[in-house]
């Protein structure tokens, strides 16, 4: 099954067609298509790691906060 999205992608590039599919057979990838996939996967994989580290930077930042707070008031 093909995703219409990578497919469309594809066919959207015009005259960058050849330099991406250098691109992809020097890097390994049997097919363009193969090649965006495995990049759209990067990029989506790299977007939820950044998403964690934020999450854990402000849950970090919470803890600090509740510990200088010297009265049940603030």
């Amino acid at each position: 099954m093909q995703n219409e999205n990578i497919i469309q992608l594809i066919e959207n590039l015009k005259g960058r067609k050849s330099y991406e599919e250098k691109k992809a057979s020097k890097l390994g990838f049997s097919s363009l298509y193969n090649y965006f996939e495995d990049k759209i996967l990067k990029e989506k994989q790299m977007i939820e790691d950044k998403k964690k580290e934020l999450d854990e930077i402000k849950k970090n930042n919470d803890l600090k906060n509740k510990e200088n707070k010297s009265c049940s008031c603030c």
